[in-house]
């Protein structure tokens, strides 16, 4: 289970539209450089490095160094601990509710009143 600060890391990264910008040019091309992703944006490369930042930090972005190039992945764990932490009871019950209407659905079928 994810504490509520690596939550809130996690949400204020993704609040920043630039920053999920950046993350979709990450998950695009994984492996990028952050020249590739400062390409993108005509704001300075000190401007991408400090939201950069932001995502490494809430644990978004993972970043190697190899050589002299910083080579970015995209992480989608934060997100899907999210998404399972408000999700799962859904799943389960609207599952649950298929099931049901499938049963219901094949039993219509099956009656010779159908």
């Amino acid at each position: 289970m994810m504490r509520d600060e690596e939550m809130d890391a996690v949400f204020h990264a993704l609040a920043s539209g630039a920053r999920r910008r950046i993350l979709d040019i990450i998950k695009a091309t994984p492996g990028c450089s952050v020249n590739h992703v400062s390409a993108h944006f005509e704001t300075s490369r000190i401007q991408t490095l400090k939201h950069l930042r932001v995502l490494e930090d809430a644990g978004l972005v993972l970043s190697e160094k190899r050589g002299r190039v910083r080579v970015l992945h995209f992480n989608p764990v934060p997100v899907q601990l999210i998404h399972e932490r408000w999700t799962t009871e859904f799943s389960a019950y609207w599952a649950g509710q298929l099931t049901a209407l499938k049963y219901r659905v094949e039993s219509t079928e099956e009656s010779p009143d159908g």
